[in-house]
């Protein structure tokens, strides 16, 4: 009665410690995933938070920077000018108002 008892005994220990390791890995990967989900949470609040003062999003165009009343404007998220790309669009000498004026 013993010999089958030992029997049994060997026979769940390997089932048992697979389930052991396969819960340990489950509750590893699962923390892993967590710490790349709050990772990219960061990552998209640092990029919102250092977005240029003259970032501006317009329905149908998108996301721009500079000012989008200049003629010259290269209609981006990444670039402000053509002819300017770093900006500053204050005080810019090739500024030209794209908005028709009328000479009254």
């Amino acid at each position: 009665m013993l010999e089958i008892i030992l029997i049994c005994a060997i026979g769940l220990i390997p089932p048992l410690l697979s389930f052991v390791f396969f819960r340990k890995m489950q509750m590893r990967a699962q923390a892993r995933l967590r710490n790349a989900m709050q990772a990219a949470e960061r990552r998209q609040i640092q990029r919102l938070l250092s977005l240029p003062a003259d970032y501006h999003y317009i329905e149908g165009v998108g996301a721009l920077i500079g000012d989008s009343t200049c003629r010259y404007n290269a209609r981006s998220a990444q670039i402000r000018c053509a002819v300017n790309p770093s900006g500053p669009c204050e005080e810019c000498p090739y500024y030209e108002s794209s908005s028709p004026t009328n000479p009254s």
